[in-house]
């Protein structure tokens, strides 16, 4: 057991400010996401949590890679199959999140999620290395397998099948597309008066902004 009431940190790298910020929050996030990448000591600056409700009617949160953003959404790749893929067919409102720990940022996306064209997930598929189609075919997310070797047994079945040959994208497998709702930006500052700064969809297409209580 461990106490963690001493854990503490001043955020003191930067400010949130309404007066130097756009009218919409994808060009934020893109200016953020950018910066957090020059910054350089972010590995992966696309990780980010994805939030679903599954089956169960329990909360589930798990990292997935971002690989792509523009004005429509966020968009990441799964299996359609798999805990996370099956809980978003029946409820679509998913929570994406963000944390730049170096920047003392965090960003957080409500959204609703859909499935990207099959056009959209073949032509990312094709952009990845054999060895990641090969396991998106291999393996059947989520569920029980006997042990590592069955995986890799069955991998290595699949390099053989598939020696020489184009390796096609599973139905089971593909993108999407989160359409945003509301996004927060959060801006770490002294004495927890953290900056809060939401964006929330009108149906104008417009965006309502406002500054949260930290």
């Amino acid at each position: 057991m461990s106490d963690l009431s001493n854990y503490r940190k001043s955020y003191e790298k930067s400010e949130l400010s309404e007066s130097n910020i756009p009218e919409d929050p994808i060009n934020l996030f893109n200016r953020w996401f950018h910066e957090a990448e020059d910054f350089g000591t972010n590995e992966e600056v696309n990780a980010m949590t994805v939030s679903t409700i599954g089956l169960d009617g329990f909360p589930k949160s798990r990292v997935v890679l971002l690989k792509k953003f523009n004005e429509e959404g966020f968009t990441f790749y799964t299996n359609y199959n798999s805990e996370k893929g099956k809980a978003i067919a029946n409820n679509p409102k998913v929570c994406l999140s963000f944390f730049w720990h170096t920047m003392e940022r965090q960003v957080i996306i409500k959204g609703i999620a859909q499935k990207t064209t099959g056009a959209i997930s073949d032509n990312y598929f094709e952009s990845r290395p054999d060895g990641s189609k090969l396991g998106a075919i291999v393996s059947n997310q989520s569920e029980v397998v006997p042990s590592r070797e069955y995986l890799e047994e069955n991998l290595k079945q699949l390099e053989k099948d598939f020696d020489s040959m184009v390796i096609p994208r599973p139905e089971h497998w593909g993108g999407f597309l989160v359409t945003p709702l509301e996004v927060e930006f959060w801006q770490g500052r002294p004495n927890r008066l953290h900056d809060r700064i939401r964006y929330i969809s009108q149906e104008d297409f417009s965006w309502k902004i406002d500054r949260l209580s930290p």
